[in-house]
């Protein structure tokens, strides 16, 4: 799995035993806010039948490798195509210019190799579960030997040591068909589709303060994309990061459009995901989620993401200021009752 903020790493034993609470046997999951499909993957993984969307493509892509795709449907193909894309000889092009040399995200030799890799990718108009595989093992490839400190608003002065390493591409971790069913990934605004969702269970992480994830991940919406797009400021960041804006990235909107999804969501059982920097409060998401039925809330200290333990700097990268904390506290909030106890109507 990419380096990613706000990933449920640190709370996916918690996580994972509240899903199978509510669902004891199985059953179908909504994850309407996928990210790097760390959550919807390990769903999979232990059977249940995955409904993995996000707003972002390259969010889209990765849950459609790594839960769309099944391993003994496209195993055998992904090993032979990752294996072709990872004999290509280098050539720099538009991706080692914009990341490699006017900003400085990765080596010129490994940008590269980028390079080279989603051009031949782009040419053999693979099925989409096959170019998401490609792209995602792309994608992984090149988290492994950036130069940042976990997301992509700004690079490191001097190169990273992992930056030095020459890039190698693997078969990203596919998984078996789930014994509930087949699982899917799609692109779409959860607000667009939340009155649609049948699923038992619907999972929300959404994004709980200004930090953008197409801002903060934008070369892998590039990179997926490849549409070469404008771009502004040191981080090379896509023009569209000043349009594509999220009411979830707003301390006047995110309340509104979660109370929104709430409410449209056909789902009798939730778990929502939410930390405590978030721009909703706790009495209020309580009363969001207390009109659906009782509340059980797990709480789970972390240490804060990398980026804000190293402190606060300038341009120049001087150090100019100090992080008020470096820990915080992200709260699974669990609606409903278990599938199985459910009486005959």
């Amino acid at each position: 799995m990419i380096k990613y903020i706000g990933s449920k790493r640190g709370v996916m034993e918690p996580l994972t035993a509240a899903v199978s609470a509510l669902l004891p046997d199985g059953g179908t999951v909504a994850d309407l806010f996928s990210g790097s499909a760390r959550v919807s993957h390990a769903l999979k993984q232990r059977g249940l039948a995955v409904w993995s969307n996000d707003v972002n493509a390259y969010a889209a892509t990765l849950a459609t490798a790594l839960v769309q795709a099944d391993l003994e449907v496209w195993g055998d193909r992904a090993s032979r195509l990752i294996a072709e894309l990872a004999a290509l000889p280098p050539r720099p092009g538009w991706f080692t210019e914009t990341f490699c040399e006017q900003a400085r995200f990765f080596h010129p030799d490994n940008g590269a190799v980028i390079d080279a890799v989603r051009e031949h990718i782009a040419a053999l108009h693979l099925e989409p579960e096959l170019e998401a595989i490609a792209l995602t093992s792309l994608i992984q490839a090149a988290d492994k030997v950036d130069s940042t400190a976990g997301v992509q608003m700004a690079f490191m002065k001097s190169w990273a040591p992992r930056a030095l390493n020459p890039i190698r591409l693997r078969v990203p971790e596919l998984l078996p068909r789930s014994a509930s069913g087949p699982c899917r990934a799609t692109r779409a605004d959860v607000l667009d589709i939340a009155h649609e969702v049948e699923a038992d269970l619907v999972y929300l992480d959404p994004p709980y303060n200004h930090h953008s994830y197409l801002g903060n991940y934008h070369i892998w919406e590039s990179l997926v994309l490849w549409d070469r797009p404008e771009t502004y400021g040191l981080a090379n960041k896509r023009v569209d990061c000043r349009t594509r804006k999220s009411p979830f990235n707003f301390k006047h909107g995110i309340a509104p459009a979660l109370r929104d999804v709430i409410t449209r969501l056909p789902c009798r059982r939730l778990i929502v995901s939410f930390n405590d920097e978030g721009f909703v409060d706790l009495p209020t998401l309580m009363q969001m989620l207390e009109s659906r039925g009782p509340v059980q809330v797990i709480e789970v200290e972390r240490p804060r993401y990398v980026g804000a333990r190293i402190g606060i700097h300038d341009r120049r990268g001087v150090k100019v200021g100090a992080v008020g904390r470096l820990r915080n506290v992200e709260r699974l909030f669990v609606v409903g009752e278990p599938l199985s106890s459910r009486r005959a109507a």
